[in-house]
């Protein structure tokens, strides 16, 4: 268990207090924290309850949201990419997580927008790694390529993410959004040095009618976790394993039952191999 890390969209509705002291209560040592939460608590707070309770922030999400067109919109998205690598400097992230953005508002243009994302990453490629932070792009299933992720497959991400130090930009595999990839693990296996975070929860039918809160406990769905994790684990990842669930009766929850529960499928699903082992 020591390289289970609890994502803070598990448990939505604990403050960043709560949930590192959830972690502390669970015996978990790692932490993937979202922003929101942490402007919340402030970052320099932040980075010290984390710090003192000797917790590793597996991730910082998140940044990304990169394909409005050249004007003020995208000045804004580029400048708080900058604070996102800010704010993962200051707590030691393992890495900050790129949701790279749909299409804008009105624009069929998909080639556009994925040329977009290249431009922005050549921007703050530089800032991340004079800041020691590693830029982790995250393709996202192809049900969200329209409003969240121009990126759907881990073989575009790798080809945007191939062209810099891979200290300096990964990927994240989130089980959630390549398990449906005919190709998925001979690119996992392309991604070897790459893999900046990984990331596990179920795909569950029927989808409810908001599709972001569309993810299962592990068990509950569809995804074969031994079979990615063993691929991601011979890629040569040894970071942490994070659980990220969007679902709205899971939020309904207890924190610290919801977290029991995250324990007993992690090891019942996951940690049977792959991301989990020593």
């Amino acid at each position: 268990m020591h390289r289970l890390s609890l994502n803070q969209k598990t448990v939505d509705r604990w403050s960043l207090a709560e949930a590192v002291d959830g972690c502390v209560r669970a015996g978990i040592t790692a932490i993937g924290i979202w922003r929101e939460p942490l402007h919340d608590t402030g970052v320099t707070r932040g980075a010290k309850l984390i710090r003192d309770a000797g917790l590793r922030v597996s991730s910082l999400c998140r940044g990304g949201f990169f394909t409005a067109p050249d004007g003020p919109a995208r000045v804004q998205a580029l400048d708080d990419n900058r604070r996102a690598i800010d704010e993962a400097a200051a707590l030691d992230a393992a890495c900050l997580v790129l949701v790279v953005g749909g299409l804008p508002h009105g624009s069929r243009d998909l080639p556009g927008a994925r040329l977009r994302v290249a431009e922005a990453l050549n921007e703050l490629a530089p800032y991340a790694q004079k800041s020691g932070v590693r830029l982790a792009l995250e393709p996202m299933n192809p049900v969200y390529c329209a409003d969240r992720g121009v990126l759907s497959t881990l073989g575009q991400a790798l080809d945007l993410a191939e062209q810099f130090d891979p200290c300096v930009v990964g990927v994240v595999v989130d089980t959630f959004h390549v398990w449906w990839d005919p190709d998925v693990e001979v690119q996992i296996a392309r991604a070897a040095g790459r893999i900046a975070g990984y990331q596990v929860c179920d795909w569950i039918t029927p989808l409810p009618p908001d599709t972001l809160l569309a993810r299962g406990v592990m068990g509950d769905g569809h995804i074969d976790f031994p079979r990615l994790g063993a691929a991601v684990d011979a890629a040569g990842y040894r970071g942490d394993t994070e659980v990220e669930i969007f679902n709205a009766d899971l939020w309904a929850r207890p924190g610290d039952e919801t977290v029991e529960l995250i324990k007993s499928r992690y090891a019942q699903h996951v940690a049977v191999t792959g991301g989990a082992t020593p």
